[in-house]
């Protein structure tokens, strides 16, 4: 049986993330700890991180996931805002700490104009600085991009150069989002492409480093650089790739997490039905 779940709102409070997982019958899920979309936080207080860990301990789903927030780059050449990016990286790396989450998933930012290198050496810096001082029961996990502009991450080997250059190499680990490696030009539309990209994958960096799918479907062609989320099977991967996904004997022990719209043709049930269904 397939662990499957998807991005649940912690709005009112962060514990109530649980319930609204158990009410779309996650096995596991993901949240932002605080606004994705601004700078600004409250400190997670002892009483919250306590609900939550509570919640999780009696709710039987088997993992939770921490997303960063969206406005952190690593890779940036401004100063202000890489300093803020690192902050911002230590600042979720403790609340993960105290809310007992072992897995941080991060998007890795996008370079100026010195280029991919310089921005994978900034993005090496800041995970650096960030570790040094950061719980060591909690894992950094990078996510692959979708190929848009100057995106450090849409590649492979950006991956692979970030983490020959980490000094905490056993505190990384690797998210794949479907949708972002289709984009970035990695086919996934059948069992003998996924075969190859994840052979591509361990080659480069190991499977053993991968510890989350981020499993959705996509509206962008193949290397199109679109990051264009879709429902399970009705995007430009499809019920076969995301079916072969699903089989693959070294992927499917993973958890699969789904950023998929809700709308009026599926929600978060209906695509969690889906992936079961495609699992069998």
């Amino acid at each position: 049986m397939v662990t499957v779940g998807v991005h649940v709102s912690i709005a009112g409070s962060i514990d109530r993330a649980v319930s609204r997982a158990l009410e779309r019958g996650c096995d596991t899920f993901q949240i932002f700890s605080r606004n994705p979309r601004g700078s600004s936080y409250t400190p997670l207080s002892d009483e919250s991180a306590g609900d939550f860990t509570h919640a999780m301990k009696i709710s039987g789903i088997r993992s939770a996931v921490v997303h960063m927030p969206y406005l952190p780059n690593f890779a940036s050449e401004k100063e202000e805002i890489f300093k803020k990016s690192i902050e911002s990286l230590s600042v979720e790396l403790s609340r993960c700490a105290k809310l007992e989450v072992p897995f941080l998933v991060t998007h890795l930012g996008h370079h100026g104009p010195s280029g991919k290198e310089e921005g994978r050496k900034r993005v090496a810096f800041a995970i650096n600085t960030a570790l040094a001082d950061a719980d060591d029961g909690v894992r950094l996990v990078l996510e692959n991009t979708a190929g848009e502009k100057n995106s450090v991450g849409s590649d492979l080997l950006d991956i692979k150069a970030i983490i020959d250059q980490i000094d905490y190499p056993k505190r990384i680990q690797v998210c794949f989002d479907t949708c972002h490696a289709f984009s970035a030009g990695y086919d996934l539309r059948s069992a003998e492409a996924v075969g190859e990209t994840f052979d591509t994958f361990h080659d480069l960096i190991g499977l053993e480093r991968l510890s989350i799918i981020h499993l959705n479907d996509t509206k962008g062609e193949l290397g199109s650089g679109l990051d264009r989320h879709e429902h399970i099977g009705l995007g430009k991967i499809g019920e076969e790739g995301i079916s072969a996904i699903l089989h693959h004997p070294r992927l499917r022990h993973l958890p699969f997490i789904m950023e998929t719209p809700e709308d009026d043709r599926r929600d978060d049930i209906g695509n969690i039905a889906k992936v079961r269904e495609l699992a069998v």
